[in-house]
């Protein structure tokens, strides 16, 4: 790519604009920079570099044939520094729908998977170190 790349971030077609900002702002500290009744752009006060935008998924700027909130297949990774505490506060604390419960994988991350509107999966994670086999699929440098 021969342009520099000034941003880069998801966009979420919801059949429910506002409960869907409700939800990241609530859970997940984001903060909103715009807002009308068919878009909001989200960004973490504390990491303005990580965007989110909301969008109706049935307004004239999605394209014909594609006019539908986003119903699966769309997982959003969240990581922390201590998913345990994450997980009491998000599952236990708020009731967040749980999906996979917390757990420990070999291919180093513990976390867990929570639901958010639109059945966009929200996977929180704490980066673990790698076990096994998997230690070696993990390129040494970037670009490796």
């Amino acid at each position: 790519m021969d342009t520099r790349l000034s941003s880069f971030y998801p966009v979420i077609a919801t059949g429910d604009v506002a409960a869907a900002r409700d939800f990241y702002v609530r859970h997940f500290g984001f903060e909103v920079t715009f807002a009308a009744d068919w878009y909001v752009s989200l960004r973490r006060p504390d990491a303005p570099q990580y965007e989110l935008a909301l969008l109706d998924a049935s307004h004239p700027t999605v394209p014909e044939g594609h006019r539908t909130p986003i119903s699966g297949g769309l997982i959003l990774n969240f990581e922390v520094d201590d998913v345990d505490a994450e997980h009491e506060r998000l599952v236990v604390r708020a009731g967040l729908k749980e999906l996979l419960p917390l757990r420990t994988e070999a291919f180093g991350q513990r976390h867990f998977i929570c639901e958010a509107p639109d059945g966009v999966l929200v996977d929180v994670i704490t980066v673990i170190p790698a076990e096994g086999e998997y230690v070696e699929q993990y390129a040494s440098e970037p670009g490796a």
